[in-house]
């Protein structure tokens, strides 16, 4: 009848009873190596967690198929089914509409049928969509085609960042949850690249290569113990969790504090949408859709969508451009996964986000150099792209994994999810406009919204590296 009391009141004292005995748990774990901390570690006992991991970003690769389709087939395909340039435009930005509600229901999806049951439904959509545009002849087809893979990527943005941080040790969660980053990227470049020498149609097919790899894998992967253990499949949990550290390590005391804190929140009532503004848990839902808003304000896509103008319009190939932000965006991701769980989230926030307004400002600046003009806008295109890649591109995207309580991860994702991809519309949509009034002013514009970033980062968010998901949330909350 306390709790029941407590929770009707909407009293904290049990999530901050929580929140101090695991920060205690945190620091007594920091003061000795027992056999937990020794087998996190172990390469040879975590192969599983590497396999699901594999598996699960096989979902990122097919996030940036998806993406990078449209660039290289547009003159392909207008040419061949006879569209107008309004036409193939409905075309190219459906996707975003479709990512748009795979981003609102990828939540409910994902705490419905699991993490697995998830990324099976965003693949069936890719492979439905694929074999639409295969077999299109019209703008009807292409369309319909179009918006199932931009839901599927709109699930997949969510959900693999999510299983990979619920799977993951917390010394290994920040690269492994990367790695997403990453494989978009290298999904993007490949498509970028191979649409050069493929048909629009061929290049269709190679977008159900990652969907027939995923699908296989996930017969042989866990799914996350932590949903398991949410929904009360306790031997499964047990099981799952025993994979993914190897049959040897003693698991006791991981199963113990995810035990502990999923009871703990299972005495709180059911999250809905409007529960998120909450005192309890609204730190957590500024930070994550705070990150999302900067990501994508800071006008990523606007530059990423038309980069080859941006390089035209200074005097620079095109072509030679396009190709050294390709190679740059890939081999720095690729980096960002080496240094994350070392250097830590907040401090590659913070390097990015000043990258980015160097950037910006560079790209901006031919007023005070138009003899410079294509040297400053390349330099500052390839200052944005790197710095976008060394942190704000992947690094929101580990920390939104990592700061939502499990009762409300569902909602919240969904949320920030959602965010991004709106901002992603807004951003591409309005981005040729703001060019049309002012180059110059967009990007001081977009140089505004990264210094604002700065001061987000350095006033909110937490530092999560080498913690767990259970004391990170409990620190939040505290």
């Amino acid at each position: 009848m306390a709790i029941k009391e407590d929770i009707e009141r909407g009293n904290d004292s049990v999530l901050e009873s929580a929140a101090v005995s695991l920060l205690q748990e945190e620091n007594d774990m920091a003061d000795k190596e027992d056999g937990y901390t020794d087998q996190t570690s172990s390469k040879a006992s975590l192969w599983m967690v590497y396999f699901s991991t594999f598996v699960a970003v096989c979902g990122s690769f097919e996030f940036g198929s998806c993406a990078g389709y449209s660039s290289p087939t547009q003159t392909a395909i207008r040419t061949d089914l006879s569209l107008s340039l309004a036409e193939y435009s409905v075309f190219g930005s459906i996707l975003t509409f479709g990512a748009m509600i795979g981003a609102i229901t990828s939540g409910p999806i994902a705490d419905f049928i699991g993490r697995k049951g998830a990324m099976r439904t965003a693949t069936g959509f890719c492979v439905g969509g694929w074999l639409a545009i295969y077999f299109a002849k019209g703008a009807l087809l292409l369309d319909v085609g179009r918006l199932a893979t931009g839901y599927g990527m709109g699930v997949f943005s969510y959900v693999v960042p999510v299983f990979i941080a619920e799977i993951a040790p917390k010394n290994l969660r920040g690269a492994l949850t990367t790695i997403n980053q990453l494989m978009i990227c290298t999904g993007v470049s490949v498509a970028f690249i191979i649409g050069t020498v493929l048909t629009w149609r061929a290049l269709a097919l190679t977008g159900l290569i990652p969907c027939a790899v995923l699908l296989f894998g996930l017969f042989f992967i866990p799914e996350s113990p932590r949903w398991l253990a949410k929904i009360g499949r306790e031997k499964e949990f047990e099981a799952a969790l025993q994979d993914l550290r190897g049959k040897d390590t003693n698991i006791s005391k991981e199963a113990d504090e995810i035990r502990d804190y999923i009871e703990t929140l299972e005495r709180l009532p059911k999250a809905k949408m409007m529960d998120l503004f909450q005192q309890r848990y609204l730190n957590s839902v500024i930070i994550g859709v705070g990150l999302m808003v900067f990501q994508q304000f800071g006008g990523i896509n606007g530059i990423c969508f038309y980069v080859s103008n941006i390089f035209e319009m200074a005097g620079f190939s095109a072509a030679v451009g396009t190709i050294i932000y390709a190679i740059l965006q890939v081999v720095i991701t690729g980096l960002n996964t080496t240094v994350i769980d070392k250097a830590g989230r907040k401090p590659l926030l913070l390097v990015s986000s000043t990258g980015l307004v160097l950037g910006c400002i560079l790209s901006g600046d031919h007023n005070l150099a138009l003899d410079a003009v294509p040297i400053l806008a390349v330099t500052g295109i390839l200052i944005y792209i790197s710095a976008f890649s060394a942190g704000m591109g992947a690094v929101p995207w580990v920390i939104m994994s990592e700061i939502f309580p499990i009762n409300i991860k569902g909602a919240a994702g969904s949320l920030a999810t959602l965010v991004n991809w709106f901002g992603a519309w807004a951003v591409s949509y309005t981005f040729n406009f703001l060019m049309s009034w002012s180059a110059y002013g967009t990007f001081i514009l977009y140089a505004a919204i990264n210094a604002g970033a700065i001061l987000f980062v350095v006033t909110l968010v937490p530092e999560t590296k080498g913690k767990t998901l259970e004391q990170i949330q409990a620190a939040i909350n505290a």
